[in-house]
């Protein structure tokens, strides 16, 4: 089956492709989006509290990682599966992270240039205007009214000596305070809230779910089409231009299995070569995180309005930046029972230093790819997650809703750390601009392709990316339409 009259194809329906595709629509351009899950969000998305539950559900792709050196464990690594993509499981919180997690970013793409974008994407109103933007498509605002366990972990925070700011979602700031969330009236506003449903009205963008891109197709050096599986049948779609949007796992999977990659490597699965690109599928990073979970002197009621973490702080230790997340429950972690009412101090690597790879397993677009955040490689990782748990214990320990430590308890803080370490679900890398992708986003010695997602970011910021990526995505889109599209 073939399709065409396509200006561009969007592959991935997740917050880069719905910014990507929708914009390109107001501006004229005939869209295809794509999408391998299904052409909705999973039941219950919109419900504030129920994200963790998303984590190994059908609305991911089940992910997990090779077997970590670091950990000695093979961590789950949830990204979504369907329309809206890991917006409408993740959670929620809506960060830029500091400025300095930029500075190693090619000219052009740093804090200050992205600025106008992160601007375009939000409406954050009642905050500094030079920073902040007001009128974008996607609302962002605090917990109003924060939860009371987490407003006593911001008053221990305070308590411990460190600072207390009004908006650590500016990226100019470290301390703790209030985080931005895209929650709307008690409920999720997903990308598809936000930016494609509004746009679909404009009837230039046709949506495929269900549709799991097998590759890519190419003319000499020209990219010119994609190929999807949808159910049984095979469809070729022609066009002028594709944006590979699938996230910093999905994009250099489909790359490499399209012949764009490694030579050595493409030819150990049989793979024919179409451009030798040894960068796609290197440098991926993730957050590593641990926590430190407290048993709670009075009940802590669940509310379904909260994300369970309305409260962050980016803080340093020596020359490691990390950011503390304050928690309305006890996280489970591995061998730990957690108490019936608790509450967590989250640790979070935020700037590490290891690296890892996405790679094919075979040349079956039906097998999964090999996942190596390769968390701890690099033994200054373990280092800051220490130092994390040390600025963790003194908040806790000022904490008035405090009972008990539950853990760490007496284990040796290293071993504690490697031992129970999960994903904080934020992929990046694997297509970074100025190695895979140029400047403009476009992969590089090939004609007719754009990067516009997470895995053009040359380093993880140091905060939450979501933010970022609806900002790379607003600027691809702008990059697209100068040409015309």
């Amino acid at each position: 089956m073939s399709l065409a009259g396509y200006d561009v194809v969007v592959v991935g329906a997740g917050t880069a492709g719905c910014v990507v595709a929708a914009r390109l629509a107001g501006a004229g351009a005939r869209v295809l989006l794509t999408e391998a899950g299904n052409g909705g969000p999973p039941a219950g998305a919109d419900v504030p509290a129920a994200f963790p539950s998303f984590v190994g559900s059908s609305a991911t792709w089940g992910d997990v990682t090779t077997p970590q050196p670091g950990t000695g464990t093979s961590p789950a690594l949830a990204r979504g599966r369907g329309l809206g993509g890991s917006s409408a499981i993740n959670g929620m919180i809506f960060a830029r992270g500091h400025h300095s997690g930029y500075a190693d970013w090619p000219v052009g793409w740093r804090f200050d240039d992205l600025l106008p974008y992160f601007k375009r994407s939000e409406n954050a109103a009642g905050r500094d205007p030079a920073v902040r933007g007001v009128g974008g498509p996607l609302t962002v605002s605090p917990a109003s009214p924060m939860r009371p366990v987490i407003q006593a972990g911001l008053n221990a925070a305070v308590r411990a000596g460190f600072s207390r700011v009004d908006d650590v979602s500016s990226g100019l700031v470290e301390g703790f305070g209030p985080v931005d969330l895209n929650i709307v009236a008690g409920r999720r506003q997903s990308v598809v809230d936000a930016y494609l449903r509004p746009a679909l009205g404009r009837g230039t963008i046709d949506v495929v779910g269900d549709a799991v891109a097998q590759r890519l197709l190419f003319h000499r050096s020209r990219c010119v089409g994609v190929q999807y599986r949808k159910g049984l049948t095979t469809v070729t779609v022609m066009c002028d231009m594709v944006v590979l949007a699938a996230g910093a796992i999905g994009t250099p999977q489909l790359l490499l299995r399209s012949g764009v990659g490694p030579r050595r490597d493409l030819g150990s699965y049989g793979i024919e070569t179409i451009h030798d690109l040894p960068g796609v599928g290197a440098g991926l990073q993730d957050h590593p995180l641990t926590s430190i979970v407290y048993e709670s002197a009075r009940p802590v009621e669940q509310r379904a309005s909260s994300n369970h973490a309305e409260a962050i702080g980016l803080v340093r230790s020596g020359p490691h930046l990390i950011q503390l997340v304050l928690m309305d429950y006890a996280r489970r972690l591995p061998g730990i029972a957690a108490p019936e009412h608790g509450f967590t101090i989250a640790v979070a690597v935020i700037r590490p230093h290891s690296r890892g790879s996405v790679r094919l397993a075979d040349a079956n677009p039906e097998t999964p790819p090999i996942i190596d955040p390769a968390y701890y490689r690099d033994e200054r990782d373990v280092d800051a997650a220490v130092a994390g748990l040390r600025i963790a214990e003194r908040i806790g320990n000022e904490h008035s809703w405090r009972k008990a430590t539950v853990a760490p308890g007496d284990e040796e803080p290293a071993a504690f750390v490697r031992r129970t370490t999960s994903s904080y679900f934020h992929p990046v890398g694997g297509c970074a601009i100025g190695d895979v992708v140029d400047e403009r986003l476009r992969v590089r010695g090939l004609d007719g392709i754009v990067v516009a997602d997470a895995s053009v970011m040359p380093s993880i910021p140091a905060g939450n990316p979501q933010a970022t990526v609806y900002a790379i995505a607003e600027r691809a889109a702008e990059l697209i339409r100068a040409r015309s599209l």
